[in-house]
């Protein structure tokens, strides 16, 4: 039972580091929304959620070489709409940008990497509950003629 137990505690205590974590990305997300300059071409910061994915040129987003500059790239914030009724369903929108990538200073650097990151951290989160809502309401569906 104390192994029970033990693991419950731990469970607890992993997810409440998690919100922990998520309410701190936020406030840091939002922050950057406008630091980088991302709240003039989003005029509402709810709306970022609204991109598919949002992805970034010129800068690694790798996990061995996380924030390393990409020589004769541009660095460049964007965030990818997907429209179904279009002819071209993914459609690529230029967040922010900030130059070529080698002119990029590191402390603006690890501000980009850090939103992007953020936002993907988020994103994540909400994804997470979309399907946890779909699961539940299809565990109120009618067994017969359900899917």
């Amino acid at each position: 039972m104390s192994s029970a137990l033990d693991r419950l505690k731990n469970l607890t205590a992993q997810i409440s580091s998690y919100e922990l974590e998520r309410k701190n990305n936020l406030k840091t997300l939002e922050a950057l929304y406008a630091t980088l300059g991302i709240d003039k071409k989003v005029e509402y910061f709810h709306d970022l959620f609204e991109f598919k994915a949002i992805n970034l040129s010129g800068i690694s987003l790798g996990d061995d070489d996380l924030g390393m500059i990409k020589e004769g790239k541009y660095a460049q914030v964007i965030g990818i709409i997907y429209d179904n009724t279009a002819k071209v369903k993914n459609k690529n929108i230029s967040l922010a940008y900030f130059g070529r990538a080698e002119k990029v200073n590191d402390d603006l650097k690890r501000d980009i990497v850090t939103f992007v990151l953020a936002w993907r951290f988020e994103k994540s989160f909400r994804t997470l509950e979309h399907y946890h809502n779909l699961m539940a309401q299809l565990k109120k569906l009618p067994r017969e003629g359900a899917c």
